[in-house]
């Protein structure tokens, strides 16, 4: 039996009928882009963020690099960052001109350590990106005040945490603004690629409406120069078929992580997600440490286990980013997390089979390993 990561195809099987429906419906109205679907699906994600807007867009980074331009972010700000991250939270910095400022993450939490975020500040800094990495909230508060003291705006990075909740709160409501992915692997999935802008800043919506539409409210009128960044009508029909089940698969997701961290506990060398504290992680990713950790993939795939490294460089020391002369070693923590984690199978459609066999095959690698 070969167990894959996420069984995206399971996942999708399971609304298989809704999904067709919502095909359909989408084919017989002849409304393909920017239509009631879309409006529809804005609406309920909206409501569910507890936010007063959502924008459907092309994907989570033109979320993230839209939001950035509406705050007139541009070439000599800086905006600081996750130094542990994926890099298209970086990305969005780039595209509009302006300097990411990377900060260091949390050990245990893998998110942006606030402690660390006000000597980062300077004249320059413009605004904070405060990713919410592997489904579970970064701590928010901390990140707010200092923000609110120096008179930055924040932006939430929700790519990997639909549904998570912060004291209570639901991300995309927590900051200025927050941008979402729909990737097909997210916990809440297009069949395609999509994102989405949420806020309940009246002002900064209606300017991301217009910058999705090539900088248009009404057609061939153009207010400012735009882009053609827009969630089109059949992704947001199946949108609207899983969103009602989201929480219901993070529960699910939420079982898998706590059995996996009950029955992992005390194994030599690994280093297990952590579990305390009031927030509520969705498991995006379930991710593990282990100093031998290209050797421990290596064997579980052996064993018919599918594993991926979230991620295996960071941004800092890509080539992408090698004008910003950030050597190897400037960033410890991150370097030391890019060269450890290990994202273990989870997701909605997995058995209890399927995660006693995973159990055994990290316990049987990591025996055999000494």
């Amino acid at each position: 039996m070969f167990i894959p990561f996420l069984d995206i195809k399971s996942i999708n099987l399971s609304y298989k009928d809704g999904l067709l429906d919502a095909f359909h419906r989408v084919l017989n109205s002849g409304q393909l882009i920017l239509d009631q679907e879309v409006k529809a699906f804005e609406s309920e994600f909206a409501k569910y963020c507890g936010a007063d807007h959502a924008i459907g867009v092309g994907n989570g980074l033109e979320a993230l690099t839209l939001v950035l331009r509406a705050w007139g972010v541009g070439p000599g700000d800086e905006v600081i960052v996750p130094s542990n991250t994926y890099i298209a939270t970086w990305l969005a910095i780039t595209h509009v001109g302006a300097i990411p400022v990377p900060i260091e993450p949390d050990i245990l939490t893998f998110n942006m350590n606030p402690s660390l975020l006000e000597e980062a500040i300077t004249p320059a800094t413009k605004a904070i990106i405060a990713v919410h990495l592997y489904g579970r909230p970064a701590d928010m508060d901390p990140i707010m005040k200092i923000a609110s003291k120096f008179n930055l705006k924040v932006l939430e990075d929700a790519a990997q945490a639909h549904g998570a909740t912060y004291k209570a709160n639901k991300v995309g409501a927590l900051a200025d603004a927050a941008a979402f992915s729909f990737y097909p692997g997210k916990n809440l999935g297009c069949l395609g690629d999509g994102g989405a802008v949420v806020t309940s800043d009246e002002k900064l919506a209606e300017e991301i409406r217009l910058l999705r539409n090539y900088g248009s409210g009404l057609k061939y009128h153009n207010e400012m120069p735009g882009f053609n960044s827009r969630l089109d009508e059949i992704q947001a029909s199946f949108l609207r078929v899983k969103l009602p089940h989201l929480d219901r698969d993070n529960l699910r997701r939420a079982k898998v992580a706590r059995k996996y961290n009950e029955e992992l506990s005390g194994v030599q060398g690994l280093h297990l997600p952590c579990m305390e504290g009031e927030d509520c992680s969705v498991w995006h990713l379930y991710v593990v440490r282990h100093a031998k950790r290209d050797l421990l993939q290596q064997r579980l795939n052996e064993l018919g286990i599918g594993t991926l490294i979230h991620y295996p460089k960071p941004p800092h020391l890509q080539k992408a980013y090698q004008s910003l002369n950030l050597p190897k070693g400037c960033l410890p923590i991150s370097e030391m997390l890019h060269g450890q984690v290990l994202s273990l199978p989870i997701g909605p459609t997995m058995t209890n089979e399927q995660v006693d066999c995973v159990i055994r095959g990290v316990r049987e690698v990591l025996s055999g390993m000494g």
